[in-house]
C-alpha cells in the first residue's frame, strides 16, 4: 500500500513537471510571436509613413557631335552629350546612386558604350544634372536596322533612346535599405536638318521625361 502511494505521488509530481515546462514553452513562443509581430507591424507602419517615391527623370538635351552610317558595312559611328536630371521628390529619404551607367539605343540595339556616373547622393527634394558623353565607334547594326534608319532620315526625323542601368539605395536617418535594380527610358527625338552644303545636321527637338522602373 505504502509502494502504490509512493509511485502515485511520484507519478503526480512527473505530471506537475511536464505540464509546467508545456505553459513555459507557450509562454516563450507567445513573447516571441507578440515580439515579431510589433516589429513587423513598426516596419509596416514605417513603410506607410515614408513610402519612398521613386526619383524622376528628364532628358533636357542632346548634342549629336557624329552619327555616320556606313552601308557597305552595316557599321555606325556615333558621338553625342546629353543632359538629364533626377529629382528626388521625397520629403524624408535619401537616395544613394551606387553605380548608374548610361548609353543610347536605337529601337532596341545599343549603338554607344556605358559611360558610368560618379557614385552620388541625392538628399530630400535635390535635383542632380548628369551631361556624359557618350560614344560609339565603329558599331556593327543589324541590316534591317541600317534600313530602318535611311528610312528615318528622308522621312526627317529619328528617335533614339536613352537608357540608364543601376543601382539605388533608400536613406531614412542612419538607416539605410538594400540595393535596388534602376532602369531609365529616356526618348529623345531629333530631326535631320539640311544645312547650305548639303549635310544633314541631327537637331534634339524637345525636352523629354522619362520613365523609371525601381
Amino acid at each position: 500500500m505504502g509502494n502504490d502511494c509512493e509511485h502515485h505521488h511520484h507519478s503526480s509530481c512527473c505530471g506537475c513537471s511536464v505540464c509546467s515546462d508545456h505553459s513555459t514553452l507557450l509562454t516563450i513562443a507567445w513573447v516571441v510571436g507578440a515580439f515579431v509581430l510589433v516589429v513587423l507591424l513598426a516596419v509596416f507602419i514605417t513603410w506607410l509613413v515614408l513610402r519612398p517615391t521613386k526619383p524622376i527623370f528628364y532628358l533636357k538635351d542632346a548634342t549629336v557631335y557624329q552619327f555616320n552610317l556606313s552601308l557597305s558595312d552595316n557599321i555606325l559611328s556615333t558621338v553625342l552629350q546629353v543632359t538629364v536630371s533626377s529629382h528626388n521628390p521625397n520629403s524624408r529619404i535619401g537616395v544613394s546612386y551606387d553605380r548608374v551607367s548610361v548609353y543610347v539605343a536605337y529601337q532596341n540595339q545599343q549603338i554607344t558604350l556605358p559611360t558610368s556616373i560618379p557614385p552620388l547622393y541625392q538628399g530630400h527634394h535635390d535635383i542632380n544634372v548628369w551631361s556624359p558623353y557618350l560614344y560609339g565607334a565603329s558599331v556593327p547594326v543589324a541590316p534591317y536596322l541600317c534600313g530602318s534608319l535611311q528610312q528615318d532620315e528622308a522621312a526627317g526625323y529619328l528617335l533614339l533612346y536613352l537608357k540608364i542601368d543601376g543601382k539605388v539605395r533608400w536613406k531614412v536617418g542612419t538607416w539605410t535599405s538594400g540595393h535596388y535594380h534602376l532602369e531609365v527610358t529616356c526618348p529623345a527625338f531629333f530631326s535631320f536638318d539640311s544645312t547650305s552644303n548639303g549635310v544633314a545636321v541631327v537637331r534634339f527637338q524637345r525636352v523629354s521625361p522619362c520613365s523609371v522602373i525601381v
